[in-house]
């Protein structure tokens, strides 16, 4: 069975901090589509207080045992793509993204660094097709209040 890809790059941003114990802060700002060049992380936008850079090569592939997790992730108030980057030397280096809830959390509990950042309107769209297509609710099981089980009405 083929899995649904979609090709993107992350964009990361270190920010200047007026802090005596640390000079800096790096996060996960956004996703594009993959501009496809194998370039290495270049850098975006430079100022004064931020410098932001694009590492692309990543690929967002879609796999039907987590349909579940997907589902939660569309169902919250911003879906959103979770990004677990290490720091490499200077460099904050994301190494995995995924848009499953389940995944998301596995980093998080492994005390990986994740940033969420909001998912884009077509990575939606999509997204939600693969989960209508793949995604069936168990039926709630209606379960009797250990009172009334053996009861017997007269």
């Amino acid at each position: 069975m083929s899995h649904p890809v979609i090709s993107i790059a992350v964009i990361m941003e270190r920010r200047a901090l007026a802090n005596r114990w640390q000079a800096q802060t790096w996060e996960a700002i956004g996703i594009i589509p993959d501009p496809g060049d194998a370039a290495p992380p270049r850098v975006l936008l430079q100022d004064e207080v931020r410098v932001q850079w694009l590492h692309g090569g990543f690929e967002l592939k879609l796999y039907r045992d987590e349909a579940e997790n997907y589902y939660l992730n569309l169902s919250a108030v911003q879906p959103c793509v979770f990004i677990a980057w290490r720091m490499e030397g200077e460099m904050a280096t994301p190494k995995f993204v995924t848009v499953s809830y389940g995944e998301g959390a596995r980093f998080m509990d492994a005390d990986e660094q994740v940033d969420a950042v909001p998912m884009p309107r077509d990575m939606c769209d999509w997204l939600g097709e693969f989960v209508n297509d793949n995604y069936k609710p168990e039926p709630k099981k209606r379960s009797r209040a250990p009172s009334f089980k053996g009861a017997k009405r007269g």
